[in-house]
């Protein structure tokens, strides 16, 4: 790893197929466009300040993860009046397992025939109503 006294290398790989193993290493401040990552893996990494745009992330993983300050925006199929808009086109469902979203925000967000089993609600509430009475009135 370089020296942290000395400007890091610059590397510029362009129209070419690789297969990089990079380990041990800090590419900070990297930048990649226009580019075919499929079937990559990222282990035991930092990347705190990520950010992704306009990327096909359809069955992406994330596991064992820290999201704190995450902002996830304008995610799903392309709306009306973009270039890429299909109308014939849905979006599959997403999954959310064992995750912590206590104090987290859902803003105008699609969530026809969501479902919600064996959570903690404690708190929530929609559209400014608690959860827990909703619950309690719906149970009498």
């Amino acid at each position: 790893m370089e020296s942290t006294n000395h400007q890091p290398e610059k590397v510029t790989i362009t129209q070419t197929a690789k297969v990089i193993d990079a380990r041990y290493s800090r590419l900070d401040g990297s930048t990649f466009v226009m580019l075919k990552m499929s079937n990559t893996t990222f282990n035991d990494v930092d990347l705190s300040k990520l950010k992704i745009i306009n990327a096909n992330l359809s069955d992406l993983e994330i596991e064992d993860a820290q999201l704190g300050g995450a902002y996830i925006h304008n995610i799903g199929m392309p709306p009306i009046g973009h270039p890429a808009y299909d109308a014939n086109i849905k979006q599959r469902p997403l999954r959310f397992e064992d995750c912590d979203l206590n104090q987290s925000t859902i803003t105008n967000c699609n969530l026809q025939g969501v479902t919600i089993s064996n959570c903690n609600t404690t708190g929530m509430t929609i559209n400014g109503i608690a959860v827990d009475d909703l619950l309690k009135n719906y149970q009498q």
